[in-house]
This record gives C-alpha cells, structure tokens and sequence, in this order.
C-alpha cells in the first residue's frame, strides 16, 4: 500500500497516490509511527484502516442488441399473428458497480407506437401490448434507456427495430396439410392397386382351377365309358356250339372280327343241358 498513499511528516497528512476503486479494493490497513525529537527519542505506532466508499463511477454496458460505437440496435422479426402478451425480445445489460447503484432501470425512451409495445423496467423485456391488425405499420423502432440507480445517474441506450412479417406458421400449416393430403391419396392409390392386383391373381387362380377341374372330369368319361378292345358296343350275345354230347352257348359282349377264342376254354360258357330253354327257344 506505500506506493498508493504518501504522508506528510510535519503535519501527518495522508494522501492517496491513485484513485481507489471499491469494485477491486474495498479496504485495507498500514502502520503509522510517530516519534519526537528529545533524547533518547520516543514513539509510538498506530495502525491506520483505510474503508473504500462505493462510488457510482461505471456506466451501464448493453450486452444486446450488441454495441458498436458506443450505440447499440439490434432487428427483431416476429409474425403478426401473435396475441398481447408476446415476448418480442430482451435487452441485456450489466453496471459494474455493486449494490445500490449497480440496479439498472430500463424505460422507453422512443417509440413509433406506444400502443403496441410494452417495456419492463426492472428485466428490460419487450412484449406486445395487443394483437397487429392490417392497418399496422410493418416497421417499429424502440429506443431504450438503461440507467443505473447512483446519486448522479449514469445510463445508455439502445435500439431495437421490430418488422412485422407474414404468419410463418401459417404457411407451414399449409404446407404440412397439402403433403400430408399427398400423402393419403398416394396412400389410396396403392392399396387400391393392391386391391385390384390381388383380385386379378384370384381370377386367373379360379379360371384355372375349373379349366383343370373340366379337363378331369373329361378324361374320366372317357375312361369310364370307352369300350373294350374288340367290343362293338352290344351288352348281350350269345353263341351255340355243340361238342360231343354236350351243348355249350357263350354269353357276352359280341366279339369283334378276327377276335379269337382258345379251344378248350370255358370263360364266359354256360353248359346248357339237352332241353328246351326258358326263353321259348329250342337249342339245336
């Protein structure tokens, strides 16, 4: 602390080197001597305790919109078809000093409308006031005044330029519902595509089956009902021969030309005894 302070060593003033700042250096202490000129010479010492007093010496900084040359602005964009109440935008600052005059106060300084835009004065949050109507400018510019709260107040300001665009939701809707309508007739059209495919396969699978099923029942008739070989189509004939001394008739299908029967065989022969038959006829 010697190289922030001198004292006089006649009167015993002390003087400060430098300016101190509470925000860095709030207190501190050193030691006083003061001795006489008798002899032997006497003294005594004192410790001296030096109290830093706050001092409103740093103006506000705007941390948005963001500073440029010692102004600040910044462009906001919000829809018209928000309702009163809209949280259009912060402005952010800070004061370097502590306690009572590092409170900073925001306040509107200059507005296009007062009717649509509020300020509050303790967050520095901007909100709507009502709903935009057609009749609005597109186009609103705020000035804010951010000050702190020292006895000899220190502020900035800051400038906030709002445009009013078309409802973006809006055409977001519009374009969600007009894919999503695609999106559904496409749907449609391949399942009715599925539909109509399926029901195709099932009739040719149907036409096939009954061509297959005609085609078997027509070879079966066939088998069932084709003659034999050597049979002419008669169900009942008969032919008499005579050996020895008994008589014999064959009973069956008629034989066909060149058809043959073994000698000695006795398939398809009834033996017929020596008498008259039952069906009024006289076998010679």
């Amino acid at each position: 602390m010697i190289s922030f302070l001198s004292i006089n060593s006649e009167t015993g003033d002390i003087v400060a080197l430098k300016s101190f700042d509470f925000e860095t250096l709030k207190t501190f202490q050193f030691h006083v001597i003061a001795s006489d000129s008798g002899t032997p010479s006497l003294s005594r010492n004192v410790t001296v305790n030096v109290f830093i007093l706050d001092q409103n010496d740093n103006p506000p900084v705007i941390l948005y919109p963001v500073s440029s040359n010692g102004s600040a602005e910044g462009v906001e964009e919000i829809s018209r078809n928000v309702n009163a109440g809209h949280l259009v935008t912060k402005v952010r600052a800070y004061d370097a000093d502590i306690g009572y005059n590092g409170w900073l106060l925001f306040s509107l300084q200059e507005v296009t409308d007062h009717s649509l835009f509020g300020l509050d004065r303790y967050t520095g949050q901007i909100r709507t006031l009502r709903s935009f109507t057609e009749t609005d400018e597109a186009e609103h510019k705020l000035v804010i005044l951010v000050k702190d709260n020292g006895n000899v107040s220190l502020s900035a300001t800051a400038t906030v330029m709002i445009k009013l665009v078309e409802p973006k939701e809006a055409f977001a809707a519009s374009d969600v519902k007009s894919t999503a309508k695609d999106d559904e007739d496409n749907d449609v059209t391949f399942y009715l595509m599925i539909t109509l495919g399926a029901v195709s396969i099932l009739f040719v699978i149907s036409i096939i089956v009954l061509i297959a099923m005609q085609c078997s029942k027509s070879t079966d008739y066939t088998s069932k009902y084709l003659p034999e070989t050597n049979y002419d189509g008669t169900l009942c004939h008969s032919i008499q021969y005579r050996s020895g001394d008994k008589r014999y008739m064959l009973v069956g299908p008629r034989m066909s030309i060149g058809s043959n029967i073994a000698p000695g065989s006795h398939a398809n022969t009834l033996v017929l005894p020596d008498r008259r038959g039952t069906c009024g006829e006289t076998y010679q």
